[in-house]
């Protein structure tokens, strides 16, 4: 299977002012396309060539992991936003969130606390079991929640890649910004849709 860069579902531009086109143009463009490009190249000839993305990601280990993490960590960030995007989760899991965390402000209070003070390089994650219990997660590098047996729902990049055009070294200041763009319908979807299996590209 050779894997391709995905397609954004907005143009480079949509996300300003949270996100610049500067930076999706690296974000997506460069980064992601490198991430994808040595996949490739590593899986080949290998028992991985033929895997779904997020089994590759569930069994492999060093530089495969972290090329195929990235890409489906990737796929997930990208496609969570929308233009015009922001308000509040409804629905089922409007009220997993108010039962974990007492009310959508104190989750946003926990989430950006747990990303800001994730040292290093990595990504934070809301997540939930297929119970439909919440947990926040911080995974170094390029770690996903769905290596634990959870299922990713809302995720934070914290590289420095994601955010350092637009806000320089201000992590809390990109983490805040981030509610203006979150599509809290594709989350809401991922919540509902916990107890099937992750299906990507």
């Amino acid at each position: 299977m050779k894997f391709e860069l995905m397609q954004l579902p907005y143009a480079s531009d949509a996300l300003e002012p949270v996100i610049s086109k500067e930076t999706i143009e690296l974000h997506h463009g460069k980064h992601l396309n490198t991430y994808v490009t040595n996949l490739n190249k590593q899986i080949e000839g290998t028992k991985f060539a033929d895997m779904e993305l997020v089994d590759i990601v569930k069994e492999a280990e060093g530089g495969i992991f972290n090329n195929a993490g990235q890409d489906l960590n990737h796929i997930l960030y990208f496609l969570q936003f929308k233009p015009n995007g922001g308000g509040q989760p409804s629905g089922d899991f409007a009220k997993a969130i108010d039962k974990t965390y007492g009310s959508f402000e104190a989750f946003k209070e926990k989430f950006e606390s747990e990303a800001t003070g994730l040292f290093g390089s990595g990504w934070a994650w809301l997540a939930t079991d297929k119970n439909g219990e919440l947990q926040i997660t911080k995974e170094q590098n390029a770690g996903n929640p769905i290596t634990k047996g959870l299922v990713p729902l809302l995720g934070a990049d914290v590289w420095e890649h994601a955010y350092y055009v637009d806000y320089r070294n201000r992590r809390a200041e990109h983490l805040q910004k981030l509610w203006e763009i979150i599509d809290w319908e594709e989350v809401g979807r991922r919540y509902d849709d916990r107890k099937k299996e992750i299906k990507i590209q």
